[in-house]
Parts: structure tokens; C-alpha cells; sequence
């Protein structure tokens, strides 16, 4: 049998994928120093300033717009940090090396990443659906929960592509670093913890470089709550980072090794 993913047969090549996610996420699961800040921050942060602090009005439309906030928010580490940290440490340790030297499907490896990332963005979208129906007073159709939760999982990939980069640049040691200093800001400057309004006009004028303000604002559109710009503009930006984004990782990685 040929080792070139073209040559195997397509049920085959998708088992091959799938197996390869499967056994990422499994890794990641059994990782606590990943798994709990990556599933419990978003939940944390949701009830500190989403239930206690900000959603004292009982406004339902803004009860809702701050859900959509922290399902952004969900979506940002999974691919930051477990593709970002990861990836720069299994470079730094050889094991990606060895993984291209597996009779696998081209790319099987980052496809995995990425899937793993969909999955704890599931699993974190979930939490937050059921801690804002219960405790936050979130009155949305069925029709747009789901929606917010598609484009929550569709949202992982410009920061798993930003993640990828900061794999392929970083060493194992300063890519925790790395990731916070894009991570943290990142999550600020959105308007994620603080409503835009708030913050100085200089901040507020640069929020739309951001892929998280581009993503809230892609939630608030398809679940029909107020929102700015058009949601074909903010996804073309969301592909456009994701694209580009992984395009100069592949390069950096091609070189670099």
C-alpha cells in the first residue's frame, strides 16, 4: 500500500483523519493544565462579569449580547493555546518531525489540531447555553442558539491559524507567553470583558483589528441581536485572518521545520 494520502482509498482517508483527531483529543482531555482553564475560564469569566456584574438590568437583549460575548471569548483558546503551545512544543521535542515520517495523510496532524479545537469549543458553548438559560436569563429561540454555536465552532479557525503561527515561531518554553500577550489583549480590546463604550476612543477606533470583535459581531448578526457592520463583512475578515494566517504559518513551517 502507498503511503501518499492521494492513493488511499476515501473511506479510508477520512477514518485516517478522524483517528488522528480522535487520538489529539483524547491527549488534550487527559492534559488538566490544558483542559481546565480551557473549559472553565469562559464559564468563570461568563458568571463574574456577565451574571454578577453586568447583567443586573434584567435587559434581555443585553443579557443576550453578553452571551454572545464569552461564546467569542469560548472560542479563542482552544485554538490559540492547544494548537499554538502544543504545536511549538512537539517541534521543540521532534515529534512533529516523527509525525511526518508516518505513513499518515498529508496535513492528518493540523486537521486533527483544528478538529480538537472544534470539539472543546463545543463543549464550552454548551456550558455556556446552560449556565445562561439557567442562572443568566438568556431568552433566545432554539434557532438562535444553535446558530451562535455554529459560528462559535466556525470562529475556532482564525484563532487556531493564529495559533498555528505562534507554533511555528515560538519555542515550547516562551509559547505560553506568546499566546497570552495575543490571548489577553486580544480579548479586551474586542470588548469582550467591558462593553467598547467605555474605553477610550483611541481603543475603541482599533477594535475592528481584531478577529474576536469581527466574531462577536458575526454571532450578534446570524442570532438577529444588534450588532455593527454587515455579517458578510466580518466573515470575509474571519476567512481572510484564517487564510492568511495559515498560508505564512505553512511557509514559516516549511523553513523552519
Amino acid at each position: 500500500m502507498s503511503v501518499e494520502g492521494e492513493s488511499m482509498p476515501a473511506s479510508r482517508l477520512v477514518g485516517a483523519y478522524l483517528t488522528e483527531a480522535k487520538l489529539e483529543s483524547t491527549r488534550l482531555l487527559r492534559t488538566p493544565a490544558f483542559v481546565v482553564p480551557t473549559l472553565l475560564f469562559p464559564l468563570l469569566f461568563y458568571a463574574l462579569f456577565g451574571l454578577v456584574i453586568f447583567s443586573r438590568s434584567g435587559d434581555p437583549v443585553a443579557a443576550a449580547i453578553l452571551f454572545t460575548n464569552y461564546c467569542a471569548f469560548g472560542a479563542m483558546a482552544p485554538g490559540i493555546f492547544g494548537f499554538g503551545i502544543t504545536l511549538a512544543m512537539e517541534r521543540e521535542q521532534g515529534v512533529l518531525l516523527l509525525k511526518r515520517a508516518l505513513p499518515m495523510p498529508p496535513g492528518a496532524h493540523l486537521i486533527a489540531k483544528m478538529l480538537m479545537a472544534a470539539l472543546f469549543v463545543a463543549i464550552v458553548v454548551a456550558s455556556l447555553c446552560a449556565a445562561g438559560i439557567i442562572f443568566g436569563h438568556v431568552q433566545l429561540r432554539t434557532s438562535q442558539y444553535l446558530a451562535i454555536a455554529l459560528t462559535s465552532v466556525f470562529g475556532v479557525l482564525p484563532f487556531c491559524a493564529i495559533g498555528f503561527l505562534i507554533g511555528t515561531l515560538a519555542t515550547g518554553q516562551s509559547a505560553p507567553a506568546i499566546a497570552n500577550l495575543v490571548y489577553l489583549p486580544m480579548s479586551f480590546l474586542s470588548g469582550i470583558w467591558v462593553p467598547l463604550s467605555v474605553l477610550p476612543n483611541a481603543l475603541q477606533s482599533v477594535a475592528p483589528i481584531w478577529p474576536t470583535y469581527h466574531l462577536i459581531h458575526l454571532m450578534r448578526g446570524v442570532a438577529d441581536l444588534p450588532h455593527s457592520g454587515s455579517v458578510m463583512t466580518h466573515f470575509i475578515v474571519l476567512l481572510g485572518v484564517t487564510v492568511g494566517f495559515t498560508l505564512f504559518a505553512i511557509r514559516r513551517l516549511a523553513r523552519a521545520g
